[in-house]
């Protein structure tokens, strides 16, 4: 199978992560429950993982970083931990339904909510965004990189913009996360939430958040935290505060190893060839005349990924063609991002989504044109 369904989940993992999973599986007791070897394995590694996350986002300290199951586990715990009746929010018709659900949640119990638009190529005005904020805007929720399109946000222009009128700025860094650089720091990014198991190349299961010094959010779980065991109340001090339970240690220890693979690699490498092979799909089916691509493609930097649509054809159907007769996986339909797709027009046909890995080749990127090209040939003859 040639899998060209990154922005969904990283299939090929490294070896190393699939080592540490293992090893963690066979060696792991419950970190903080104990001081029995086995135990106190599973602390150090989960504990070396933070420090990893730490300094691959520039956090201040690794206490700043809390483990989650993924990016809507992150996503719901900042929203939901943060806003309330009064509040006014900020967010763009580019967002995944893991921020918009949220905040529409949220929007029902007084919170009140501005959604930036876009124009017909799925980019923002900073501008309109800077206009939109008010005297009780608490917030910009806004994602890194648009899971259906590819364009980028300018992190660094809007996290000024938030630091300059005071109000607080979280991130969707799903996409993004192991493809391109992050400084929470130097971008004025107050709450980062990513997840591990697409460009971060980690298992399905890990995912965190980054929250800056100073912020304090309400936890969406309570419970047991091996720490403070007679207190009536959840933990308030970072990351426990918002840990409860006991977390996926097999599945961080796995992310951890991602992290140095990512590392010893480099970040600029995996990058250059990830968007060398969206670029070079782009080209060619953006020569065919019934092919229509979304998204701005005259930046150099975006995701690795390209969305079409062939005519009139429904997008279900072109990507069961690429599955069953040449075996490349893909993803169609509304990619759970309905606001951009009411955007772009296509709320009824979808779109066909490829989105690349450092690990495909030039044979499987020529393949898929190929199969693009037939495909076309057959169904508009």
């Amino acid at each position: 199978m040639i899998y060209m369904d990154n922005a969904a989940t990283s299939m090929k993992k490294p070896k190393e992560v699939i080592d540490a999973v293992v090893s963690a599986m066979q060696n792991f007791g419950n970190a903080g429950r104990g001081v029995t070897e086995a135990s106190l394995d599973a602390a150090r590694v989960i504990y070396d993982t933070r420090e990893k996350l730490a300094d691959f986002f520039h956090a201040e300290d690794p206490t700043r970083i809390a483990f989650t199951m993924n990016s809507t586990e992150s996503l719901n715990i900042a929203i939901k931990g943060l806003f309330g009746a009064g509040d006014h929010v900020i967010t763009t018709v580019l967002e995944h339904n893991s921020v918009l659900r949220p905040l529409y949640e949220c929007q029902e119990e007084g919170v009140e909510l501005s959604i930036l638009g876009c124009d017909e190529r799925g980019t923002i005005s900073y501008e309109e965004m800077e206009a939109l904020i008010r005297e009780n805007t608490k917030a910009i929720v806004c994602t890194h990189g648009s899971n259906v399109t590819g364009n980028l946000l300018d992190l660094n222009r809007i996290g000024k913009l938030a630091k300059k009128h005071g109000i607080l700025f979280l991130v969707d860094a799903s996409q993004t996360a192991g493809v391109f650089p992050i400084d929470v720091q130097k971008m004025n990014i107050d709450v980062l939430c990513f997840t591990g198991h697409k460009s971060l190349l980690g298992p399905q299961g890990t995912g965190g958040m980054y929250v800056r010094e100073g912020i304090c959010i309400r936890p969406l779980l309570s419970g047991g935290s091996g720490i403070d065991s007679f207190n009536k109340h959840h933990p308030i001090q970072m990351p426990g505060s918002l840990e409860a339970g006991t977390l996926n240690g097999h599945g961080i220890a796995g992310l951890g190893a991602a992290i140095s693979y990512i590392e010893q690699i480099g970040i600029e490498k995996i990058q250059e060839k990830e968007l060398g092979f969206m670029r070079k799909f782009y080209n060619e089916i953006s020569k065919i005349p019934e092919v229509k691509v979304y998204g701005d493609f005259a930046t150099t930097i975006r995701c690795p990924i390209v969305s079409f649509n062939i005519g009139n054809l429904d997008s279900a159907k072109i990507s069961d063609e690429l599955s069953v007769r040449y075996e490349i996986a893909t993803r169609a339909g509304a990619h759970c991002a309905p606001l951009l797709h009411n955007a772009l027009g296509t709320q009824r046909q979808g779109a066909v989504r490829f989105s690349f890995s450092h690990y495909n080749t030039e044979e499987e990127v020529n393949a898929a044109i190929c199969a693009i090209k037939e495909i076309v040939e057959e169904y508009t003859l």
